[in-house]
């Protein structure tokens, strides 16, 4: 009996909160998640007779899974929910309750946490894919911490309600200043004046990610608009858009600004991107971006010490993490303690982002320009790498961390303009010309 496939819904009808439009363009409802599964009973049956599975078949299963994993939404239908936001979700406060049974098992789990962690971000950063267990396991670790130290910490009664208040206001701002951060990193965008055309393609470009806005891409034919005085004006031109020009998002790029080959965009005086955050830092989100990273160093840093001033009441607090006796007799003050270690780990890896952007920002260099520069010999280091000085764009360490805190007045830059593409064209011909 074949299948009988939905309509897509048109753009005037409206979808309730539990019906969605399925990868095959039909549509469907999240009751019905668990029909039509034929490639899954495919895989079963193989598997019940010893036979190998089919690669197609298992992805396909894979494929399946994620789009039906949907969310009730009231505005346009179900949401999908994306699978990497799970894991954290579930793993975090198992390993946790896990750490607080004994302080041997509380070794092996902080110490194989982070490897697990690094080992992820690796095997993602190597893909170049944007996944969402990052942002999911910071936001969770900082919810979780926060709800541990209103449930455990607060009811032993050590902590005051102005302390409360105090990391109560350290978390709200921590979020503010985060939200804030995701909003925009400062895209490039083409010059409007020399914008004729616009492209929409419905399949993945070259080093863009399929998944963003569904496999669409918009992509702006543009003419150069500059008059050209001179014979050496035209060379410096032709050469100076050849190696800016971004043949993914079709602009010719700023200075200082770089393509991001996971987020597929470019943008302006690009700092790197921080899985944290799932977005790029940027010239619009780097103050953000350090605002962020203080306001949870010191709110994680007051948390730590009054956590461990409520379960080690006779040490001091930079002595308590490495020596705390009896903390185990209860698992509420153990659990507490393995809490505290775990902030203690994070806080530690965030100081030293922190660090070393406050050492790029008195440089005036980003992080994608300490790069390109130590891999190129092109920079002075010290400190193992630590502090890279490119000596390109330092203005003095009062004017580069003057100019950083105005960058965001100038978010609209003159962009130049393309050589033209037919005049990109003609280039490329000359030079064959040339070489023939």
């Amino acid at each position: 009996m074949k299948k009988r496939a939905t309509k897509v819904p048109e753009a005037e009808e409206i979808l309730c909160c539990c019906e969605y439009v399925n990868r095959l363009g039909e549509r469907s409802h999240v009751a019905a998640c668990c029909c039509d599964c034929e490639d899954l009973d495919d895989a079963c049956d193989r598997f019940l007779k010893r036979e190998p599975q089919k690669a197609e078949s298992l992805a396909h299963v894979a494929a399946v899974f994620s789009d039906r994993i949907r969310v009730p939404w009231l505005w346009g239908g179900a949401r999908r929910v994306d699978l990497s936001v799970i894991p954290p979700l579930i793993l975090l406060p198992v390993l946790l309750h896990l750490a607080a049974l004994h302080f041997l098992l509380g070794i092996v789990v902080l110490t194989a946490l982070p490897g697990l962690v690094l080992w992820y971000y690796y095997f993602t950063h190597r893909k170049k894919g944007r996944t969402l267990f990052f942002l999911s396991l910071a936001l969770f670790s900082l919810g979780y911490m926060y709800y541990l130290f209103i449930t455990e910490v607060l009811p032993s009664g050590d902590v005051g309600q102005v302390e409360v208040t105090v990391v109560t206001i350290g978390v709200i701002l921590t979020l503010v200043a985060l939200i804030h951060t995701k909003r925009e990193p400062g895209i490039v965008r083409p010059n409007q004046e020399s914008v004729h055309s616009t492209v929409t393609y419905y399949s993945p470009l070259a080093d863009r990610d399929p998944a963003v806005n569904g496999g669409r891409q918009d992509v702006t034919m543009t003419v150069a608009n500059r008059a050209i005085s001179s014979p050496e004006q035209a060379v410096e031109l032709k050469e100076s858009s050849r190696r800016n020009w971004c043949p993914v998002c079709r602009v010719v790029r700023p200075p200082r600004a770089g393509h991001c080959r996971i987020c597929g965009v470019c943008v302006l005086r690009l700092d790197h991107h921080c899985v944290w955050i799932n977005s790029c830092v940027g010239q619009a989100n780097h103050r953000s971006f350090l605002l962020t990273l203080v306001l949870f160093l010191l709110t994680s840093l007051y948390g730590i010490s009054l956590v461990l001033q409520s379960v080690c009441l006779k040490q001091h607090h930079l002595t308590a993490l490495f020596y705390c006796p009896g903390v185990y007799d209860q698992y509420s003050t153990a659990l507490c303690f393995t809490c505290a270690w775990y902030s203690s780990i994070v806080t530690g890896g965030l100081l030293h982002l922190l660090m070393v952007q406050v050492i790029n920002v008195s440089y005036n260099v980003t992080e994608r320009e300490a790069r390109i520069a130590l891999r190129d010999k092109t920079a002075r280091s010290a400190f193992w790498g630590l502090v890279v000085d490119t000596g390109v764009y330092s203005r003095g360490f009062r004017g580069n961390w003057a100019e950083f805190m105005t960058m965001g007045d100038k978010l609209n830059p003159p962009t130049p303009t393309p050589t033209d593409l037919v005049a990109l064209l003609g280039v490329g011909i000359q030079e064959k010309c040339e070489i023939e």
